[in-house]
């Protein structure tokens, strides 16, 4: 499927997004989080809501104070990964603000100041539990608009890494956002996506396919999960091999669960 790209964002600079959102890109780019991920910046009466505060980087935390004048009313969670959790203590410390997240954290360490369920509000954006690719994963919505974190990105799939990640969660919260009339969604790393629908379809009809393939392979013979990778994932560097594998774990117990594949100690075969 075609991905969005962008160029490499200044850093320490905000970014135009939407009257009255502006994102600010962490220093953190890797295979995992593109050019890094994106601190949203949302101008509200009393203050500013940030939206993933980014991971635990000094220099990340001083740009949001100092282009937010401190001003930081409340901090919004959409799931608790390093790189969108690191930078809430710091950021809290220095301004105050509540957190609000999900009710059930997946990290231990991090406990909402406001426990967040499926379609409650935050100065009027409604929370939808979107797990997946994390099981207190939150997209945030209003006017159209859903701030998709993890969920949805423009410049890539999303890894399913079990056992927080679930492929099962993942398909039914991909159809979760297809039912939804939304117009543009706001990802957590690369740049806003502004025909949603077609690109989620891409993304649901892409694993679908992942997930054929795996099963068409089980047919004939047990496989490891690696050896499900080195057929499958066959133009992707060493560096992402880990990443593939458990995105073929997840697949795996998906099927499983379906009563499709059967888990036989270093091997899956077909039911």
């Amino acid at each position: 499927m075609a991905f969005l790209t962008e160029p490499a964002p200044p850093r320490g600079e905000v970014l135009p997004v939407l009257p009255g959102i502006t994102r600010l890109v962490a220093a953190n780019p890797g295979p995992m989080t593109y050019n890094g991920t994106n601190t949203y910046l949302i101008a509200e009466e009393d203050g500013f809501a940030v939206l993933d505060p980014g991971p635990d980087q000094a220099e990340h935390v001083a740009d949001i104070l100092r282009v937010t004048g401190g001003r930081v009313a409340r901090i919004i969670l959409s799931h608790t990964h390093p790189d969108h959790l690191g930078a809430v203590p710091a950021l809290k410390a220095a301004t105050g603000a509540k957190v609000w997240s999900f009710h059930r954290s997946q990290e231990p360490s991090h406990t909402p100041d406001v426990a967040m369920r499926d379609g409650d509000e935050v100065t009027g954006w409604t929370a939808i539990h979107t797990p997946g690719h994390a099981s207190d994963h939150l997209c945030f919505a209003r006017g159209g608009v859903v701030f998709t974190a993890d969920h949805i990105m423009s410049w890539s799939t999303s890894i399913v890494s079990p056992p927080n990640g679930n492929m099962t969660d993942y398909f039914a919260s991909l159809r979760l956002l297809l039912a939804r009339p939304d117009t543009m969604y706001l990802p957590g790393h690369g740049p806003m996506i502004t025909d949603p629908h077609p690109f989620t379809r891409a993304l649901l009809a892409h694993r679908t396919l992942r997930e054929q393939a795996i099963a068409a392979s089980l047919k004939t013979g047990p496989k490891s999960t690696m050896a499900l990778v080195d057929a499958l994932y066959t133009t992707i560097g060493a560096h992402l091999r880990p990443a593939a594998q458990r995105n073929v774990i997840a697949h795996l117990e998906k099927l499983r669960d379906e009563g499709r594949a059967v888990e036989d100690g270093e091997t899956w075969r077909a039911a």
